[in-house]
């Protein structure tokens, strides 16, 4: 099964790479996470449920147009707690619960330069062949020690058949939504068809869903892990 095509961002405000990337995902009732999100967003469904994903990885090549990448603030872990959504129009995208950077003035940036809900946290992300290791306890603003310990086995690339209609819904997402001096925006991001791995969850210690007011799932997460895709970011724009 095909993911649906990308918009295409002809002025990226930011170009970014997401790498080494793990998803994890666990199935919600729609109307508890629909309390957690804006009225003027609807959780999407899949299968009759919501879904919240938890995405530790590498963000690389982090740059403006027009300047070069910085060795330090260019590259640094990430963790992002998210669920899905579409607007009155019908436009589908992403909603963050909380983005945890392992870079303060990645942290800074995101939250005053592109209004998300970012915070600083002691992070790292270790690549040792088909094991990624990622470490993540937040430092600022709180919930203070947040965290999300966990590691992933790597196995080999999703069949055709594997990439079904569930896989494409939790990962082909070309939208952020977001609130700006309380009102409603949205960004297009474009990026390629994620090249998507079969994974294994070896470990996992996280306090980010509670920290966001979830309950606990009571179920294992849907694991699939990519080693990455390049992306163009757009400029926030009111619904």
């Amino acid at each position: 099964m095909k993911a649906p095509p990308s918009p295409r961002v002809a002025r990226p405000v930011m170009y970014q790479r997401w790498s080494n990337m793990t998803f994890l995902h666990w199935r919600y009732p729609a109307e508890t996470v629909q309390a957690l999100v804006p009225p003027q967003l609807t959780v999407e469904t899949f299968d009759g449920t919501a879904w919240v994903g938890m995405t530790p990885f590498l963000m690389e090549d982090v740059r403006a147009p027009g300047l070069p990448q910085l060795p330090w603030v260019s590259r640094f872990p990430e963790t992002n707690l998210r669920t899905y959504v579409r607007d009155g129009r019908g436009r589908s995208g992403i909603w963050f619960f909380s983005l945890d950077a392992g870079r303060l003035p990645a942290m800074l940036g995101g939250r005053a330069g592109y209004w998300l809900p970012y915070h600083w946290s002691d992070m790292s992300v270790r690549i040792d062949a088909g094991h990624w290791r990622y470490r993540s306890r937040r430092i600022w603003p709180g919930p203070r020690g947040a965290r999300c310990h966990a590691e992933s086995k790597v196995g080999l690339v999703l069949t055709e058949r594997e990439r079904d209609g569930l896989a494409h819904f939790l990962t082909a997402r070309f939208r952020l939504f977001s609130q700006v001096a309380g009102r409603t925006v949205t960004a297009e991001v474009e990026h390629p068809p994620w090249p998507l791995h079969r994974a294994e969850l070896l470990e996992l210690d996280q306090t980010l869903l509670s920290s966001a007011g979830l309950p606990d799932a009571g179920h294992d997460p849907l694991v699939h892990a990519s080693p990455g895709v390049p992306t163009r970011i757009g400029m926030w724009r009111p619904f």
